[in-house]
């Protein structure tokens, strides 16, 4: 690619060089097998989840309209929103937790810049062939070949790149209607909006930008070094072993030639997705995809050396002092993360189906009756039901002496409505004596079981 060079004022020095296309060279090994398998299960949970049905409905299915959210069994409302807030700190203590322990695991095997990015490579590599076919043919002149190949690629990723945006939309909009829309071009003009603009951002990062995203734009790389420590698990070169570098034939001693088990070859670069070194140290655009390794044990195996040149290992062990996993940030890290899943899912378990919010009325304390032997209190309840289905609700009062309901009537409210009402608590003056808490209680007619409880003062006056 040529350079494209802006001389600096009174100089000749560029400011800015043209970005050098990364062609990463395909690998096999240990790694590239779990990678892959990574891929290959992350993509599938995907773009098959949300075809799949529960109880007679999509079993995942963000339906904003209606404002509910189904996720298999359950079905979240907004004022559950407390729930996403809750994952959303379990997702970033447990990118903490396996940083503190591995690295860049989540860069590597499971980031959808990563998974997508991929799978681009591979149509690509189906198309043009291996990397040196690929830069053979991008650097040639435009014939019948070039065009035919190239336009094939762009077919495969432009195709790949909107079903990805349809199976994105089809999470908020009912995929199997939304697919009849597709087929009978009756799409909306919002889920047409959405297709395309996640379809190019699909395109766009996966199949151009790739190693740029990681480089530039994710911020992942710039903080990952507060998570680090001596003890973390990297990606790194031997230098002690592989130095200096230098060619060798093949099952000959290297430090008897004056060289260390570096070869020079370079596959460590070539299949790095990144384009980086690996051997000039720890890098903010090392992604731990551990391609390198992969490689270099390649050719550990070919030369007849051990393998581990480069591998997985940390900067205590490097130089040759002790190195623990169990350390206090892991621990905090880990019992911090423990805590709020098991939270998670005990809170989730327990969630009622109907909640009851009281609000006293603000406009007196209490009011006594004509007589002057009972006294009234009155409240707003807000009745959230949030099942599935209508119900019908009874409102149910609990203190010390016999509480009386005005007015005392079921109450209809439907799905996912927040239902208010006034309603008035009336007792005995005098018993007992003063102010007290009671229990407000919404209970199903049609099922028991489903209720919500609360409670709520009473006020009355002293003797």
């Amino acid at each position: 690619m040529n350079e494209v060079r802006i001389p600096m004022h009174g100089s000749g020095q560029s400011l800015y060089v043209a970005h050098e296309k990364v062609y990463p060279r395909e690998v096999d090994g240990r790694f590239a097998k779990l990678r892959t398998l990574s891929v290959w299960v992350l993509l599938g949970i995907y773009y098959l989840l949300p075809w799949l049905n529960w109880n007679g409905r999509q079993a995942v299915l963000f339906d904003l309209p209606a404002r509910k959210f189904f996720i298999f069994g359950l079905v979240f409302w907004p004022q559950d929103f407390i729930f996403l807030t809750w994952l959303l700190i379990i997702a970033a203590l447990a990118l903490f937790f396996f940083t503190a322990i591995g690295g860049r695991l989540w860069c590597g095997y499971a980031c959808p810049q990563t998974v997508w990015t991929e799978t681009f490579l591979w149509m690509e590599r189906f198309v043009e062939g291996d990397r040196t076919a690929r830069q053979k043919l991008d650097r040639g002149p435009w014939n019948s070949e070039k065009l035919v190949k190239k336009g094939l690629k762009q077919v495969l990723w432009v195709s790949f790149a909107l079903w990805t945006g349809f199976t994105f939309v089809g999470f908020f909009v009912p995929i199997r209607p939304l697919l009849g829309e597709v087929l009978s071009f009756t799409l909306g003009g919002w889920e047409t909006f959405w297709i395309l603009f996640y379809g190019f951002a699909t395109y766009g990062n996966a199949g151009y930008l790739r190693e740029q995203v990681c480089k530039y734009m994710c911020p992942y790389a710039r903080f990952q070094s507060a998570m680090f420590d001596h003890d973390t698990l990297i990606i790194t070169y031997d230098t002690e072993r592989g130095e200096p570098r230098g060619p060798r034939k093949r099952g000959t001693d290297a430090r008897s030639q004056g060289v260390g088990d570096c070869i020079d070859c370079t596959w460590c670069v070539q299949v790095c997705p990144t384009g980086i070194d690996i051997r000039q140290g720890l890098q903010i655009e090392c992604i731990a995809c551990a391609a390198c390794i992969d490689a270099c044990d390649d050719v550990m195996d070919k030369m007849g050396s051990p393998r581990g040149l480069i591998r997985y290992t940390t900067q205590n062990a490097l130089e040759h002092k002790p190195s623990r996993v169990a350390r206090p940030r892991v621990f905090i890290y880990g019992g911090l993360l423990s805590a709020l899943v098991v939270g998670f899912v005990v809170t989730v378990a327990m969630r009622s189906p109907v909640s009851l919010d009281v609000l006293r009325d603000r406009n007196s304390l209490f009011r006594l009756t004509d007589d002057g032997n009972q006294v009234d209190n009155v409240y707003t309840l807000r009745i959230l039901n949030k099942t599935e289905s209508e119900q019908h609700f009874r409102i149910e009062a609990h203190g010390s002496s016999p509480l009386t309901l005005l007015p005392e009537r079921d109450y209809v409210v439907a799905s996912g409505d927040v239902y208010s009402l006034p309603l008035r608590v009336r007792r005995a003056t005098y018993d007992p004596v003063g102010p007290e808490t009671i229990q407000l209680t919404v209970r199903s007619v049609d099922n028991a079981t489903l209720h919500a409880t609360t409670d709520a003062r009473f006020l009355a006056p002293a003797r």
